[in-house]
């Protein structure tokens, strides 16, 4: 039985982009294949929530050969959809004063239906704890208003160079 909603995925706007790939991109360090969230749209301070969702496509790197004839998204990356949703909350609000969030682990997740190309995964995130270092949120991602799995995602606060590698922070 899957948990209570974090969000009703019914009751977000997902016409009310609040962030869109470039502004995700000033606090996510992933790019290309690895960018995980094509746009933020909730982002509510007070009760530590996020919303926003990843658009798969038949052209996504994975589908030729996860399931040739019958694709479905792989769980590690609706996974890293859940680590890059927590991560831009974590950093936008400056939880740590670090300029990387890195993946400390994941605890409980659960697939609960398959997400296809051709999708729209919502993912609805809560903060539940903070620490110096540490913060933890809760996830569940949604297809058609069903829920398609949860999580719970622990980011560690990290320093990297930016500039080794060129992306922005």
């Amino acid at each position: 039985m899957p948990p209570p909603m974090i969000l009703d995925p019914e009751k977000i706007d997902l016409n009310n982009v609040l962030f869109g790939p470039d502004e995700i991109r000033k606090f996510n360090r992933h790019r290309f294949e690895m960018e995980m969230l094509d746009a933020i749209v909730l982002y509510d301070l007070e009760n530590k929530m996020i919303a926003g969702y990843k658009d798969f496509t038949a052209n996504d790197f994975w589908v030729r050969g996860h399931l040739p004839g019958h694709p479905i998204v792989p769980g590690v990356l609706m996974c890293e959809a859940a680590a890059q949703i927590t991560s831009f909350y974590i950093m936008r609000n400056k939880v740590f004063t670090s300029n990387f969030v890195g993946l400390s682990g994941f605890e409980e997740a659960r697939f609960r239906s398959p997400v296809n190309p051709g999708d729209r995964l919502i993912l609805c995130a809560r903060l539940i704890r903070e620490r110096r270092m540490l913060a933890t949120g809760e996830v569940q991602g949604f297809v058609n208003n069903k829920m398609a799995f949860e999580c719970t995602v622990t980011g560690v606060a990290l320093q990297v160079n930016q500039e080794a590698d060129g992306a922005q922070g």
